[in-house]
């Protein structure tokens, strides 16, 4: 997914100081462009909290009515320096980028698009889709990482069961489930249903930092109410995870974390660099992408490829702030 806003902020990224107690984050509302635009709720990057382990970008979407919106149309656009994560609850998302990977987004399925040092990619819902309902992550690459060369990676996870709970572990691992897809820091990723009234207690690896998106239902965590779609994040320090759902309906969310990054970052629209200088010359490259694309003739940017066979015009970047852009926690 692209962060298509027309005036994106810059933000430098860096974990807050770590507590002891829960923190609740609202989410803000953001249109996902287009003239009637399918409305997303963002919950991460705050301005009191960038990053989860290395977890730096989390929208929730849906249910959405596609006949009302238009759904998820999203043309061809650049990445550096993260992976992205597409995990859907309802509908099916069409997936191409410049790997020359063509994937279908399905619920309960992985789609993980490494960007490394440049990815295109663009993503629609399928004509056949009525209601479209899901998450869209992004992880930072470590330093170590981020330059390598872009790659996608599908997966379809067991569901792990237990008294009253069903959990998919898409990334790292828990409650005795490990996913074999490759990470470059330590992380987790996974989905949890809970049963009416049901309680459930996992491990935690009190190296991590951990965060609870509630999709449906109002949660606690450690303790702490957490209504839909806001997302409470639980400091490194804790050996036991507990969640429960309330008693007369079910529950279902997304369970993040990981270690601590460590690395400071600069987010600005699709990109992620270091520096300001940075990410002007990921722009100025996929502009210049753009330019060799549709001006036959033109040089071509080495960083960014063609998304094959997508029919969609690529997308231009928007312009960037006007002062250099500046750190934000």
């Amino acid at each position: 997914m692209s962060n298509i806003e027309t005036a994106p902020v810059e933000v430098e990224c860096a974990a807050a100081p770590a507590g002891s107690a829960i923190e609740i984050h609202p989410p803000r509302n953001v249109p996902l462009g287009g003239p009637r635009a399918m409305p997303v709720r963002r919950t991460l990057p705050q301005r009191s909290r960038s990053l989860i382990g290395a977890w730096c970008f989390v929208d929730h979407y849906g249910p959405d009515d596609v006949a009302r919106t238009g759904g998820m149309v999203v043309p061809p656009h650049p990445h550096t320096g993260l992976q992205t994560v597409s995990w859907l609850f309802t509908g099916e998302i069409e997936h191409r980028d410049s790997t020359g990977a063509h994937a279908m987004v399905r619920p309960g399925e992985l789609n993980l698009m490494t960007a490394g040092r440049g990815i295109a990619h663009s993503e629609v819902s399928t004509a056949e889709v009525s209601v479209l309902h899901g998450v869209q992550l992004w992880l930072a690459l470590p330093e170590a990482a981020r330059s390598m060369e872009p790659r996608f990676d599908h997966y379809v996870p067991d569901a792990v069961r237990g008294p009253g709970w069903e959990l998919r572990v898409f990334l790292g691992a828990l409650a005795g489930y490990e996913s074999p897809v490759r990470t470059h820091s330590p992380i987790l990723g996974a989905e949890l249903v809970l049963e009416p009234g049901a309680v459930v207690e996992f491990d935690a690896d009190p190296r991590f930092e951990y965060g609870l998106l509630a999709d449906t239902g109002a949660l606690e965590f450690q303790g702490a109410a957490v209504a839909p779609s806001e997302l409470a994040y639980l400091a490194p320090g804790n050996g036991t995870l507990r969640i429960s759902a309330p008693a007369d309906a079910p529950a279902r969310a997304l369970l993040i974390g990981g270690e601590p990054l460590g690395e400071t970052i600069v987010m600005w629209w699709n990109f992620i660099g270091r520096s300001h200088e940075e990410i002007v010359q990921y722009r100025r490259d996929w502009q210049q992408h753009i330019g060799a694309e549709t001006h036959p003739g033109a040089a071509p940017a080495s960083r960014f490829a063609v998304v094959p066979n997508d029919p969609l015009p690529p997308l231009p970047a928007p312009a960037l702030p006007n002062a250099r852009l500046r750190p934000r926690r």
